[in-house]
C-alpha cells in the first residue's frame, strides 16, 4: 500500500536532513547567504572560528579586534551591565553569546541583558544552552563593524521587538541609544545632566560623556545611583511578583 504523499514527503526531508548532516559541511564564508539551522552546522565544524554571525541571512565575520578600539570600550560595558546584573534578581546578562532570533538571524552581540523568563522575559535558555528569543537589551561596541551594527542589525533586533539597543561608535566617539515605540527604534537623547536611563531595566544609569571617555569610575558612579533609587527597588519588587517569589535560576541574592 502507498504512502500518503505528504507523509512520503516528510520522510523523504527527514532522510535528506540525516543525510546532510552526515557530509562534513563547507566553510563559513563571509557574505554566505544561509539559514540559521545551515549556519549552525556550519559554525560547530569550526571550532577554531572565533565570530560569526548570521544577520539577515547573511554571513559575517568580523575581524580580529584591537585594545583601543573594542578590547578596553567592551570591557567597560560588559562591568556596567554585570554590576547591575549583580544587584538585579531576576535578570541575566552575557558576553558574546549566539542568540537564536529567528530564521535568518544567529547574532552574537557584544553585551545583552534580559529578564528571566519567569518574570516576564521575553528571551531563554534553549535545551542545548543558545539563548533563544529577543533579550530586552542589547549594546554592541562598534568599530570596524558600525557599518552592519547600525543597519543590518539594527533592523533585525528591531524587527524581533528586542526593546533598547546601544550602540558605541568607538571610531568616531559617539554612541547611539534606540529605544522600541510600537515596532519601530527612536533614539533617546541624554537629559540635562548627560545620563541616559533604561527603560527596559529600571535603574541602569549611564553617564554618556563619561563612557565615550572611558571613565569607568564616574559611569560605576552614576549607575549606583540608579541601584540605589526607588525605580530599582520597585523594578526587583515587580520581577519577584511575577516570578511568584521566586529565585533566578543564574544566581542567588
Amino acid at each position: 500500500m502507498a504512502l500518503p504523499k505528504a507523509l512520503a514527503d516528510e520522510m523523504w526531508k527527514e532522510t535528506l536532513s540525516d543525510h546532510l548532516r552526515l557530509i562534513k559541511p563547507p566553510r563559513l564564508k563571509e557574505g554566505d547567504r544561509l539559514t540559521r539551522e545551515e549556519f549552525e552546522r556550519r559554525y560547530d565544524a569550526m571550532p577554531n572560528l572565533k565570530k560569526a554571525e548570521l544577520i539577515e541571512g547573511v554571513v559575517y565575520m568580523p575581524s580580529p579586534v584591537r585594545h583601543v578600539e573594542h578590547g578596553q570600550p567592551h570591557g567597560i560595558i560588559i562591568t556596567w551591565v554585570g554590576t547591575y546584573y549583580a544587584l538585579t534578581p531576576l535578570t541575566d546578562f552575557s558576553d558574546n553569546a549566539t542568540v537564536r532570533m529567528d530564521e535568518i538571524n544567529d547574532p552574537q552581540p557584544d553585551v545583552v541583558l534580559l529578564i528571566d523568563e519567569r518574570a516576564g522575559g521575553r528571551a531563554r535558555i534553549g535545551q542545548d544552552g543558545y539563548l533563544e528569543g529577543a533579550p530586552e537589551l542589547i549594546v554592541e561596541v562598534a568599530a570596524s563593524t558600525g557599518d552592519y551594527d547600525l543597519q543590518a542589525k539594527l533592523r533585525a533586533y528591531e524587527r524581533n521587538g528586542v526593546r533598547e539597543y546601544i550602540v558605541w561608535r568607538t571610531e568616531d566617539g559617539g554612541l547611539d541609544w534606540f529605544r522600541l515605540r510600537g515596532r519601530k527604534y527612536a533614539r533617546v537623547h541624554p537629559n540635562t545632566e548627560g545620563v541616559i536611563e533604561s527603560s527596559a531595566f529600571p535603574g541602569l544609569r549611564l553617564h554618556v560623556g563619561a563612557l565615550l571617555k572611558g571613565n569607568l569610575k564616574k559611569v560605576l558612579s552614576e549607575l549606583r545611583k540608579g541601584l540605589k533609587s526607588k525605580k530599582h527597588a520597585e523594578f526587583i519588587q515587580r520581577l519577584a511578583k511575577r516570578a511568584g517569589g521566586g529565585k533566578s535560576l543564574s544566581k542567588s541574592k
